[in-house]
């Protein structure tokens, strides 16, 4: 019976989780008419890590959205547990619905937070991943680097790193509002490039950063144009 009962509690999570993930996605394009644009790059079933502007909590949901089901199936967020720990509904949709990967922000050098990251690449998984760190509540178009991308790209380095704009979401959340604002929003998908050995960290950075600019630049030519 308790066989019994651990399997029907498993499949209720599963088909909860199930349930959830077309409700949000379901609710996602609804919200922002979202557009994945793949620019640089075709949605392959390859390894690789979708970095990323970060300007709301819901960053990591759009790209999710926009990811072919065969792709997003592989394709788990990186997210800060301080956040996705606090609570049973976050707790449940960041682990169950979207199967993110935890990363603790607040020990300093006693743990490292990359840890959980790389035992995602290890076993095959490709990730969303926000090299800023925190979201970015400027007027700048990035925050500077922090140098996880580097260090992830640097002992992976068979791992695709694809640059990934996403135009308009910042507008549709803003910092402190409750109710969202419907505008439309696109998801940019930039091309392809891998570690080089021995590339200088400060200089692997900048061309990360330069691509995901670029990609920026494009969009807003296109919807001035």
């Amino acid at each position: 019976m308790n066989g019994f009962g651990g399997w029907a509690k498993t499949w209720i999570v599963r088909f909860a989780a199930h349930t959830t993930a077309g409700l949000i996605a379901l609710f996602a394009r609804l919200l922002t008419a979202v557009r994945g644009i793949w620019q640089g790059a075709d949605p392959l079933e390859v390894q690789r890590i979708y970095y990323a502007n970060h300007a709301s909590h819901g960053d990591s949901v759009l790209i999710w959205t926009v990811l072919p089901p065969r792709i997003r199936r592989n394709t788990r967020p990186v997210a800060g547990s301080d956040y996705w720990e606090r609570g049973r509904l976050r707790q449940f949709i960041g682990r169950c619905v979207f199967n993110s990967v935890l990363v603790d922000r607040g020990k300093g050098g006693k743990v490292d937070p990359l840890a959980p990251v790389r035992q995602a690449l290890d076993s095959g998984d490709s990730l969303i991943f926000f090299p800023e760190g925190t979201r970015n509540t400027t007027d700048a178009p990035l925050l500077p680097f922090k140098s996880g991308l580097f260090h992830l790209a640097r002992t992976r380095p068979s791992v695709e790193l694809v640059p990934v704009w996403i135009e308009n979401l910042n507008r549709v959340m803003p910092k402190g509002e409750v109710v969202p604002i419907p505008l439309i929003c696109t998801v940019t998908f930039g091309t392809p490039f891998t570690y080089q050995p021995g590339s200088d960290k400060k200089a692997f950075l900048q061309r990360a950063s330069d691509a995901l600019l670029a990609l920026s630049a494009g969009v807003r030519e296109v919807d001035h144009g």
